[in-house]
């Protein structure tokens, strides 16, 4: 099984495994601290740095660690953690062995001189980096590395000087350092660490560490101000946190460098409590706030079953301790208190975990509702029946409430567009369309787009668009991710929907123009009958009235009219012959496709090859729908298609018969050419007998049309 970002299960529990350790070596030492209260430099050494450190900074180290395993400020916070954890025990360990009464306990020296220089391996180098590598590593650049190397020469100079220096050892973990074991520094090879070589070495050192220290405070208030969107938010809190720190470690080192300490520490107090509460406060508000680091799912459970525990407890020590107090049993356990604890943790656990999940949530994620919940929503919402013009906006109202956006677009497929169906809130002018190659995503408008996919086809996408300088987070990102994935079989069924209504609108306008071509060609059936056989038959009637009159007086003159109202009969004959071929070919209706287009290849400008070999007779408006679409394309092939031969096949397969008209001419673009009034007319003939068209061409490769029409053969006459 592997973690959201693609970490095993395994490097995710490390963190959490040190950090457990770091816990238990913490409490020990803060046992120790306890039993050492005889020397106590006052109330607030009862909590030892390393116990509060393990409680802060660790988990924190281990919560960013366990989704981002290479973060260099988890690594950090759990090396601070460390070293401050081992000087408290080592510390503590020491004292306590060595004040009178007390066991003398194994390796007492080894720890006491542990404790008198581990902690400036982390102090205040460790600081430093902190400040320098917030929030994802430290900057390249030369300058960086400047601070980075005086840094580490302050650390080591620092840590040699409190290595080395002779004396007693001084344990690290006491308030103001004067509480002394009776153990001299085994390594102490510099003489008077007050005024001689120790005291500047250590000089040096703290002027340097906290040079380095000052540097990197004001370098992430600088980088504050550089920064614009969420990271200037992600660096705000830490920075306003860390900058009085700059001026109190200015006077603090001030102090200890070059006056040795002569004046009292009154900033002390500032920068302890910054660096206890301040900094690991204020990376709090960065992760939980700005999400930082990805692990809201995780905080929120932390903070929901970490309040059960406490509400857990109180209940179980106000009933079983406090009233068994009251009721006199001494203190001891109480059979019936535990059964009634029991019972009361019982019966609220839930309505409280409810209620504490609905605060953390609220903590974590504000105003809006979880990811978890935003996809509950969705689902439930789109198992209900709504229309298609409801689905697309109530999709789009979800997405925006549940990544906070402050614009969210729903797109939909159709043909080769990208076309925008529904947004929220609602857009006085929508997004133009966006072109689609294949079934990749094209660039939407917004801050980020997600595909919506069903069957690996794509359907359409979502997009959301942020406040100015915020962006997507990992968890909105996800969330995103899987709102498009449930969205594909709404998105198909609006589409479907909306296919099925383009075919009735297709449906509606091709009967229209069926209507329309009908009163087109009686129109020009009355103007061919008017202007064409009409008049002939006029010209007829009045030259058969001059011959009537000419037979008695001029018997030439009426023999020579008889012979042109022969020719004239003939003329008008011939042009009813045409006028009917035009309705429906006379040879068509006797003889069946195969004698019509053979008399139509004939005719033709080119040569014209007709195959079509088992074809039998049919009904009247299947063979005039397949004779007028091959009659329309050969004209077609003559008039454009500069082809040298052209090729008419008609065969019949599956109850369909299919027709196929091919050329090779000089061929065309399908997707850019225009469709004219004769494919229109062609598709509308098939369209109406339940048949279609297809037109295939590519430039230079010719071009061919196909159609197929469903038909009942019928039997010979």
């Amino acid at each position: 099984m592997a973690a959201a970002d693609g970490a095993p299960t395994t490097a995710r529990r490390r963190p959490f495994a040190l950090w457990g350790v770091l816990m238990l070596v913490g409490i020990a030492a803060e046992v120790l601290t306890l039993a050492n209260r005889a020397t106590w430099d006052g109330a607030e050494t009862a909590v030892g740095t390393g116990f509060v450190f393990a409680a802060t900074y660790g988990l924190a180290g281990a919560l960013i660690l366990s989704r981002q395993p290479v973060n260099p400020v988890g690594r950090i916070f759990l090396y601070v953690t460390t070293v401050m954890v081992v000087t408290q025990f080592a510390s503590e360990y020491a004292i306590y062995s060595f004040l009178p009464g007390n066991p003398v306990l194994p390796l007492r020296e080894y720890f006491g001189w542990l404790s008198q220089w581990t902690f400036f391996t982390a102090f205040p180098f460790g600081m430093t980096l902190i400040f320098l590598s917030f929030p994802d590593g430290i900057p390249d650049g030369k300058r960086w590395k400047a601070v980075l190397g005086l840094a580490i020469a302050g650390a080591v100079v620092l840590t040699l000087g409190f290595l080395l220096a002779q004396g007693p050892i001084n344990p690290a973990a006491r308030g103001n350092g004067t509480y002394t074991i009776p153990l001299q520094n085994p390594t102490g090879l510099l003489p008077d660490p007050d005024n001689g070589l120790a005291g500047a070495v250590q000089g040096f050192g703290w002027a340097g560490s906290g040079l380095a220290l000052i540097i990197s405070v004001v370098a992430l208030v600088v980088r504050l101000f550089r920064e614009t969107g969420e990271r200037r938010q992600q660096l705000k809190w830490v920075a306003y946190f860390a900058a009085p720190v700059a001026p109190a470690f200015a006077i603090h080192f001030f102090n200890l460098a070059v006056l040795n300490g002569a004046f009292p520490d009154f900033t002390k107090p500032i920068y302890i409590a910054i660096y206890l509460v301040g900094i690991p406060t204020a990376m709090a508000i960065a992760i939980l706030r700005y999400r930082l680091y990805g692990i809201d799912v995780v905080i929120s459970r932390t903070l929901v079953y970490g309040s059960l525990a406490a509400f857990i407890t109180a209940v179980y020590v106000g009933i079983v301790v406090g009233v068994g107090t009251l009721v006199g049993s001494g203190g001891r356990p109480n059979l019936v208190l535990s059964i009634v604890a029991t019972a009361i943790v019982a019966v609220a656990f839930q309505p409280v975990r409810e209620r504490l999940n609905r605060v953390a949530n609220r903590i974590v994620y504000g105003k809006r509702a979880t990811p978890y919940e935003v996809l509950s929503q969705f689902s439930e919402r789109v198992a209900e029946t709504y229309a298609a013009e409801e689905a697309l906006p109530r999709m789009a109202r979800v997405l925006a409430e549940g990544t906070g956006a402050d614009r969210a677009q729903v797109w939909l497929r159709t043909g080769t567009l990208l076309r925008p169906a529904a947004a929220w809130p609602e857009a006085e002018a929508p997004e133009e369309p966006v072109p689609v190659r294949g079934d990749d995503l094209p660039h939407l408008p917004g801050d980020q787009a997600a595909p919506v996919r069903h069957q690996g086809e794509l359907l359409g996408a979502l997009t959301v668009t942020k406040r100015q300088g915020e962006s997507l987070t990992p968890i909105e990102q996800k969330l995103l991710d899987d709102l498009a994935h449930q969205a594909g079989l709404v998105l198909k069924n609006v589409g479907l929907t909306a296919e099925l209504l383009a075919r009735l609108e297709d449906l509606r306008a091709s009967r229209q123009r069926l209507v329309a071509a009908q009163d087109e060609e009686r129109r020009r059936l009355e103007r061919n009958l008017h202007d064409g056989a009409q008049q002939n038959l006029v010209a007829i009637k009045v030259k058969l009235g001059l011959a009537e009159a000419l037979a008695d007086k001029d018997p030439a003159k009426a023999r020579e009219l008889v012979g042109q109202l022969k020719a004239d009969t003939d003329e008008a004959l011939e042009t009813l012959r045409d006028l009917a071929r035009g309705i429906y070919p006379p040879l068509l209706a006797d003889q069946g496709l195969g004698a019509a287009l053979h008399a139509q290849a004939r005719k033709a400008v080119l040569p014209v090859e007709v195959d079509v070999d088992g074809v039998g007779r049919y009904s009247q408006e299947v063979e005039a729908a397949v004779y007028f679409c091959v009659l329309e394309a050969l004209q077609n092939v003559q008039k454009y298609a500069a082809a040298t031969r052209a090729t008419v096949r008609v065969r019949i397969d599956g109850g369909e018969l299919r027709f196929e008209v091919e050329d090779d001419g000089k061929g065309f673009d399908p997707v850019t050419v225009k469709r004219g009034a004769g494919l229109t007319n062609m598709a509308d003939r098939m369209d109406a007998l339940g048949g279609a068209i297809e037109l295939d061409s590519a430039g230079g490769g010719g071009a061919r049309l196909s159609g197929h029409i469903p038909v009942v053969e019928m039997a010979p006459v």
